[in-house]
């Protein structure tokens, strides 16, 4: 069934394509300028669309300089459809592709067919699996931010308002993406370093409804829980909802990643804690413009470290 699914995706993708050359009768290319895809995860993230904004609003600043396409898939978890889109981008031609990979194992082989046809790949938000990489004797460039690091500022903020030994729980972000990886072992930094009991740690992939029953749970198992660590602020917005429904608002502190405008609200009325800002509408921006110069040869295939910075109420 994997293998028929991936055949329809790679199908349809070529007919699109081939309905734009027939549309265009097979017409050489209008400019000189290269094409840039950006496909990304869930566009029903509010992270993401803000990173299209971005996009299209650096393009907006630079369109002497690129054409800009983009994609972004309907969940966290469609893999299938973000190795089509990655597919649609080479049968189209373009010049390079900018990733948020769903999954940091997956993409790599469709990312490296890319490259063998010639295509810049740069990755943005979560990481490629390193070993994979190794595997498939690729370098592909990690434009992004340290999560561990900031998650461990926001579990850092989170400790100095417990005592030792409380009891606090992780929502984690999907088992397959580097980056919920790395936000765990940030709260785990954190917590233990301050000697808080870690009583549960489940994945909520990235989703609010996910989240939000997982919470209830953790909460309903641990009446003494004093907070919940969440790998995003989507899980964050559904951790809210669980201590809205079981009337513990305000007695157990919630801590995201993300700084979506969503949580402005409860960031403000104290019922998230604190969030961690890897700007959103920059990150594609960093990651198409380090494109362009490894197009023009200005740039070598190496990371690249983007800011984070700690948000609470009082910053905002």
């Amino acid at each position: 069934m994997y293998q028929i699914k991936r055949l329809t995706m790679l199908l349809l993708a070529l007919a699109v394509v081939g309905g734009a050359v027939l549309l265009t009768g097979c017409q050489e290319k209008q400019d000189d300028r290269p094409t840039v895809a950006l496909i990304m995860k869930s566009l029903a993230n509010e992270f993401f669309q803000t990173m299209e904004k971005g996009a299209k609003a650096h393009h907006a600043q630079h369109a002497d300089e690129y054409n800009l396409q983009t994609r972004g898939i309907k969940n966290e978890t469609d893999v299938d459809q973000q190795i089509a889109y990655v597919e649609l981008m080479m049968a189209q031609g373009v010049d390079a592709i900018v990733i948020a990979p769903a999954d940091s194992k997956a993409l790599v082989s469709v990312c490296k067919r890319a490259m063998d046809a010639g295509i810049v790949v740069v990755n943005i938000d979560n990481k490629f699996d390193a070993d994979v990489l190794r595997d498939k004797g690729i370098t592909i460039p990690f434009v992004g931010p340290n999560n561990r690091e900031g998650a461990k500022l926001a579990g850092t903020y989170l400790a100095v308002r417990l005592k030792a030994g409380d009891k606090v729980a992780i929502i984690e972000g999907a088992p397959n993406a580097y980056n919920g990886i790395q936000r765990k072992r940030g709260f785990d930094d954190a917590m233990l370093a301050s000697s808080m009991e870690i009583v549960a740690s489940q994945t909520g992939f990235w989703e609010a409804d996910k989240a939000q029953p997982i919470a209830s749970a953790m909460i309903n198992a641990h009446a003494d829980l004093k907070a919940i660590l969440c790998a995003n602020d989507s899980m964050a917005m559904g951790a809210v909802a669980a201590l809205k429904d079981a009337g513990k608002l305000g007695t157990v502190h919630v801590v995201g990643f993300d700084n979506i405008a969503a949580v402005e609200d409860l960031l403000k009325e104290g019922k998230i804690l604190c969030t961690v800002d890897q700007h959103a509408d920059q990150l594609a921006s960093y990651g198409i413009q380090y494109a362009l110069e490894m197009l023009r040869g200005n740039a070598p295939a190496a990371d690249k470290e983007t800011p984070v910075d700690l948000i609470t109420a009082e910053t905002l």
